[in-house]
């Protein structure tokens, strides 16, 4: 499973996501220190606030922003600056520059045999450059506030919701009048290839309808019925909406071997321009519309259902002008030909999608990342907590189930570690991607498995 098979099919928010861009440490430093932290939490007092100032003042160098309780790890020291990072790719040019300067005057085949050696260390350079990125990354994930990763999707939330609205509505939109302009294609030529695509665009808009169906049942949920939530229903959407693209080409693949069984009599077919206009016009408005759906489509679970589906429908839609023209201009058995193509090609692409949300439901390991996250706040939540024994995080539909099972002394009190223990898991269900979180309290890590993974009947 890739790491990144969850995002990529629940698609919901995920705030853990990084943005592409390089800050100084100072800004990161900065960034990180701003509201509590998920280690301990620890406040300076005013007098040690105040000496810290001092200190900045008389010494000329910032006050000490991680301390033993903030960052008990130490990991903030361990963040590479830019120009650490760029010394990295520096010192590989030196000893390329050099290298050059030495073989000069060699034969063609030290040449070559130089510049492949030295593309392959530029080649681990910078794959050790995206490792300390990605390092420092991770730091300041771990290091970053769970208040912070709340406001940062509730953001995120807020700022799609008027794009989200414009991708679903306008989708919809578009598809009844696409659908309408290539039922008149189709019919009005006869080419199995633009039926197929036909096809394709008059379920589009049902596959709008079930999103829009889905979105509302899972914001309307009856807490006595549904004491879990509904959040599943998206996923079941989604593989009902997959099978149901599926049978559709199923069936254009019958009607298309049947013609090809019966042959024809001509060599070629009648050639229909209104009717190649109409799904050309369908190509160009899918285009638009893939590409306004392609920034937010691992972000929002049905933008990303919308994106495949425009990805598909432009390759049908080209497809099959290809093969219309074709069945016109060259040989006619190319358009039914044509029409099995596609809706193979369909078919494998649409039960892909359905085999990945299946795997959501069943309950797929969650990415290393949010698995890391979860370990270290369950680890620096609370001194008593002297030990993690298991952390598990699996999908659960679109979202996440969290186990953690922490030890704590046999003799704190039942107050304490219920205290602890409530506190953990309210910390860990806040978290964006979290469904729910269940934590177990032990006082050793010597004994049996709690769950097992077959149950007997």
């Amino acid at each position: 499973m890739e790491e990144h098979l969850r995002h990529s099919l629940s698609n919901h928010p995920n705030p853990f996501q990084s943005v592409h861009h390089s800050p100084s440490r100072s800004e990161r430093m900065t960034r990180i220190n701003e509201g509590s932290t998920t280690a301990l939490e620890h406040e300076l007092t005013t007098m040690q606030q105040h000496r810290s100032g001092s200190s900045s003042d008389e010494e000329g160098a910032p006050p000490p922003r991680y301390t033993p309780q903030n960052d008990p790890f130490r990991l903030a020291s361990k963040l590479k600056t830019e120009d650490e990072i760029r010394q990295m790719k520096a010192n590989t040019s030196r000893k390329r520059d050099s290298t050059t300067g030495a073989n000069k005057g060699r034969k063609v085949a030290s040449m070559v045999e130089s510049t492949t050696r030295l593309g392959k260390q530029a080649f681990i350079t910078k794959k050790l450059q995206g490792f300390y990125e990605s390092q420092n990354e991770n730091i300041e994930r771990m290091l970053k506030p769970v208040e912070e990763h709340r406001r940062a999707a509730r953001e995120l939330n807020i700022d799609n919701r008027l794009k989200y609205r414009i991708a679903v509505y306008g989708s919809f939109a578009a598809n009844i009048i696409l659908s309408i302009i290539q039922v008149y294609g189709a019919v009005s030529s006869g080419s199995l290839s633009l039926f197929t695509t036909m096809a394709d665009a008059v379920f589009d808009p049902m596959s709008n309808l079930t999103l829009l169906l889905c979105n509302k049942a899972v914001n309307r949920v009856d807490p006595r019925k549904f004491p879990a939530g509904k959040a599943r229903i998206e996923t079941a959407g989604n593989i009902c909406f997959c099978f149901l693209m599926t049978a559709v080409s199923f069936i254009l693949i019958a009607f298309s071997i049947r013609e090809l069984a019966e042959g024809s009599t001509e060599e070629t077919q009648s050639f229909h321009l209104p009717s190649v206009i109409a799904v050309s016009v369908a190509f160009a408005t899918k285009l638009a519309l893939f590409l306004y759906c392609w920034a937010l489509r691992n972000q929002v679970s049905q933008i990303r259902i919308l994106w495949e589906d425009h990805r598909n429908d432009l390759f049908i839609n080209g497809f099959g002008i290809l093969t219309s023209v074709g069945g016109s201009k060259l040989r006619w058995w190319i358009d039914p030909m044509g029409a099995i193509i596609l809706s193979v090609l369909v078919s494998v692409l649409w039960l892909h999608s359905a085999y990945g949300e299946f795997q959501l439901l069943v309950g797929v390991t969650a990415d290393t990342n949010m698995q890391q996250l979860i370990t270290y706040i369950s680890m620096t939540h609370s001194p008593l907590i002297t030990a993690i024994d298991t952390v598990r995080a699996y999908t659960s539909g679109p979202r996440l189930l969290v186990e953690v099972d922490v030890v704590m002394d046999a003799d704190a009190s039942l107050r304490a570690t219920h205290d602890v223990a409530e506190e953990l898991q309210i910390k860990l269900e806040s978290l964006p991607d979290v469904e729910r979180a269940y934590v177990h309290v032990d006082y050793e890590t010597t004994h049996k498995p709690e769950h097992f993974l077959k149950k007997e009947l």
